[in-house]
């Protein structure tokens, strides 16, 4: 029954996907990470079904596209691009970690945020079209799930550089043992996946995901001192775009050899 609890917990807070409510308490929260990339899972196929309609339907890329990009944000209701806009403001900022994460928890949104946000919705709907049609297409519907594996990982393994907040609130309760082995098997799994259908797709997709989690642990430590809840939020919305842009790679590089 807690590890039904720890599920429902994870998509209440991380999503807007129906969900039993459950109490707010630490111990309906223990293996709730573990159930973070199965939100992933939903938003892939999701996106894969909407591009078989789309397909069926001889929708055009642009549309497809554009859907394609908003999908993500229906379904978790914008939390992690909400962290991608309050670190872009912060990391803007000209000043010292202390100040930087109080500028990160600032509600307003800034200039810089908004810029970068721009730029990002443009790249991605520039890849998904560049995907759309292709047989392949399916392996790019990973890139929700590896993020949300890793990002786990990374909360539970990761330095915190505040004492509280919402990536305390699951990753203190959290069975790190559990929590780290499970989301490893589960992204050696998608890995490996990846790897037996498309092996050239497979080896893109871990190259440009290790270098996204190794910059993200520079960049958070560097910056900020640590990561927090937001860090978490920018750190999926890169590693994602990073996924999307390495089988945009992988693609060209089939069809030039």
């Amino acid at each position: 029954m807690n590890i039904l609890k720890s599920m429902f917990s994870a998509f209440l807070m991380y999503s807007r996907i129906p969900a039993p409510h459950v109490e707010w308490d630490e111990k309906n929260r223990r293996y709730s990470l573990c159930f973070f990339p199965l939100i992933g899972a939903v938003i892939g196929l999701l996106i894969f079904l909407w591009s078989f309609i789309c397909l069926k339907l001889s929708v055009g890329s642009v549309l497809f596209s554009c859907i394609a990009a908003a999908i993500p944000i229906l379904v978790t209701g914008g939390i992690h691009v909400d962290g991608f806009c309050d670190v872009s403001d912060a990391e803007a900022a000209c000043c010292d970690k202390k100040r930087r994460l109080e500028i990160m928890s600032d509600s307003y949104i800034g200039a810089f945020a908004v810029i970068k946000l721009a730029v990002y919705f443009l790249i991605q709907v520039g890849l998904f079209s560049e995907l759309y049609g292709h047989k392949a297409f399916y392996i790019v519907c990973s890139a929700f799930v590896i993020s949300r594996s890793l990002s786990g990982i990374a909360a539970v393994a990761f330095k915190c550089a505040k004492k509280a907040g919402s990536l305390q609130d699951f990753s203190k309760p959290a069975d790190k043992k559990i929590t780290l082995s499970v989301l490893l098997l589960l992204l050696i799994l998608v890995y490996g996946f990846a790897l037996f259908l498309k092996p050239i797709y497979g080896i893109m997709i871990i190259l440009f995901s290790f270098l996204s989690f190794v910059y993200y642990r520079i960049f958070s430590y560097k910056k900020f001192g640590g990561i927090t809840g937001d860090l978490e939020g920018y750190f999926l919305q890169i590693c994602e775009l990073a996924v999307i842009a390495s089988c945009v790679c992988a693609l060209k590089i089939t069809e030039v050899f």
